[in-house]
């Protein structure tokens, strides 16, 4: 029978002859296995170096430089661990992610068994915040949600400034920041700061099993230089990056930063991903291939549409009599906008602070604009009902119309500054100032219908309308002219847009065309035609139709938006 007692060590006797080749053996076992290397290591405390001193600069950024990430295309694996470490460390929500790992692949289409063209080369890409020179988050931001640090170089969010308004999460070409519904903010990388205060490498740096990701010290003037103007030869890279190989997306030069991501000259990223190996020369992101609709931002939808409606009157209201009903209208349907507004703002309560901005952000500029619009719009309202405000009358009106079109202005450009291609000037512009154009005319046509008015002007208004209708759905017809077929090589964001439209969104598409038809080309046709008794109705009808065709416009405007961005992995 075995004894159930532990040996008990022989005070006697000395530790080699106590030692046994079993006992050997199990020692060098031991000494293979990582988490005894590892104690070791930390017990002797030369794992220090290695996590927190190795992994950082020498010495802080010196004026006109910064911290950047630098990431050796060659270590990165792809295992997520970077991922993992910032979910952990910052305690993000499930759905909410600061670093991403994404592929770039020699083929459009891993998945598609009818091209043979992939050759199998697939290479690992981690990214985050790239902590822009010129960032475009910053600029902007509408409440100063967001600081660059001057010693470091690190933009920060700050929460507690945030009004939810998501405008920085369409301003950033790669899709930094992220919006929590729980908490009503946007929030993002920060390169973990209160880490690097203290000497300590970011949770993603440290947790990289490969040293894949690092963080250096980078000359701004270089980044300017590179991404902005010629760079010298003094401002090149010692290691090859491997993005010199490819085209940018957006722009016919070529992309010095990484292949198939957003055009660097928008922000200045200073991230920068280094090889050694020679790339094949055209390569594609992993989710080139995918299409997904963009969010629908509804509130914005109503406010865009119901604003535009309401400037579109208030201009009719200047060269229409009378004006007053023009007027009312136009401040109804304000008033309204601005509530409908307000509810896309994830903290709604700071909504006041809307304007801070105005020196940079078109954000701010439109809210101020906009509230002017419903300012003049009640002092005229009120004008024409009070004897007393009678003289002032002639002028509340213009400027009114004038605040409206510099609304709609500032509208445009909010969209137009975010450099998507669907949301170019062109037809930003265009669409805004046809919302506005025809929307009037529906509402002049609709209120001229309900008063003792010439014929002409019923005739001239319905005119408008259909001729804005008209020449509205032709020029929204246009996208398709960038539809082609599924197959095709690395399709292009107005593709994929053109594909949703023609695809996924095709029964709203339809229904646009149909009530834009119906309300702004049949029933005016049909009103002019008819007795007098008759045409209020149908105007109103008209009016009304209309209006709900452009809020399914301006629904698409949002959701059929693709924008270029950094490389994804691969759609299951």
């Amino acid at each position: 029978m075995p004894n159930s007692f532990p040996t008990q060590r022989t005070p006697e006797k000395s530790e080699a002859a106590a030692r046994t080749l079993i006992d050997d053996l199990l020692a060098e076992q031991q000494e293979l296995t990582a988490v005894e290397k590892f104690s070791r290591t930390h017990d002797g405390h030369a794992v220090r170096g290695q996590l927190y001193r190795d992994l950082l600069p020498a010495t802080p950024p010196a004026p006109g430089q910064q911290y950047a990430f630098e990431v050796n295309l060659d270590q990165c694996s792809g295992c997520k661990a970077c991922v993992s470490a910032c979910h952990s460390l910052n305690g993000l929500d499930d759905d909410e992610t600061w670093r991403g790992v994404g592929l770039l692949i020699d083929a459009p289409n891993a998945h598609d068994a009818k091209r043979k063209v992939q050759q199998g080369f697939q290479q690992n890409i981690t990214t985050a915040c790239h902590h822009c020179v010129d960032p475009a988050c910053l600029n902007g931001c509408p409440v100063f949600a967001y600081d660059k640090d001057p010693l470091t170089g690190i933009v920060r969010h700050l929460d507690d400034q945030c009004i939810g308004c998501q405008y920085c999460v369409m301003m950033c070409p790669y899709e930094v920041p992220q919006y929590s519904k729980a908490r009503g903010i946007v929030r993002k990388c920060d390169m973990c700061h209160s880490r690097l205060a203290v000497g300590e490498a970011p949770a993603c740096v440290q947790a990289c099993p490969t040293s894949a990701i690092k963080i250096t010290v980078i000359e701004q003037a270089k980044v300017r230089g590179k991404y902005r103007g010629v760079p010298r030869k003094d401002e090149l890279p010692e290691s090859r990056n491997h993005s010199e190989n490819g085209d940018s997306g957006n722009s016919s030069l070529r992309n010095n930063f990484l292949i198939a991501s957003p055009n660097p000259a928008i922000t200045l990223p200073t991230t920068r991903f280094v090889t050694q190996r020679t790339f094949p020369e055209k390569l594609f992101a992993g989710d080139s291939s995918v299409v997904r609709r963009s969010d629908s931002h509804l509130p914005l939808v109503m406010l865009l549409t119901l604003s535009q409606f309401a400037i579109g009157a208030s201009v009719a209201a200047v060269f229409v009599k009378p004006a007053l009903p023009l007027l009312i209208l136009a401040l109804v349907v304000g008033l309204v906008a601005l509530v409908a507004g307000s509810l896309h703002l994830g903290q709604p309560l700071k909504a006041w602070r809307s304007f801070l901005g105005w020196r940079k952000s078109w954000f701010s500029r439109e809210v101020i604009a906009l509230s002017a619009f419903v300012f003049f719009i009640m002092l005229a309202v009120g004008a024409m009902w009070s004897p007393a405000g009678q003289p002032c009358e002639r002028f509340l009106a213009p400027c009114a119309a004038l605040a409206g079109l510099l609304t709609v202005t500032c509208s445009a450009m909010i969209y137009v500054q975010t450099r998507r291609e669907f949301w170019n000037a062109a037809r930003s512009f265009t669409k805004f100032f046809g919302t506005t154009l025809l929307l009037g005319s529906a509402a002049t046509f609709a209120t001229l219908g309900f008063t003792d008015t010439s014929p002409g002007a019923i005739v001239a208004s319905a005119v408008t309308l259909v001729v804005a209708t008209i020449g509205k759905l032709g020029f929204e017809r246009r996208i398709f002219l960038h539809l082609v077929d599924d197959g095709t090589p690395g399709p292009t964001p107005l593709n994929k847009t053109a594909r949703l439209l023609a695809g996924e969104l095709n029964g709203i598409v339809r229904a646009r065309i149909a009530l834009g038809l119906c309300g702004g080309v049949l029933l005016p046709l049909v009103a002019m035609s008819q007795v007098t008794t008759s045409l209020p109705a149908l105007a109103v009808t008209a009016l009304a139709l209309s209006v709900v065709g452009e809020l399914i416009e301006r629904y698409l405007f949002f959701t059929a938006v693709v924008t270029q961005k950094m490389p994804g992995g691969l759609s299951a």
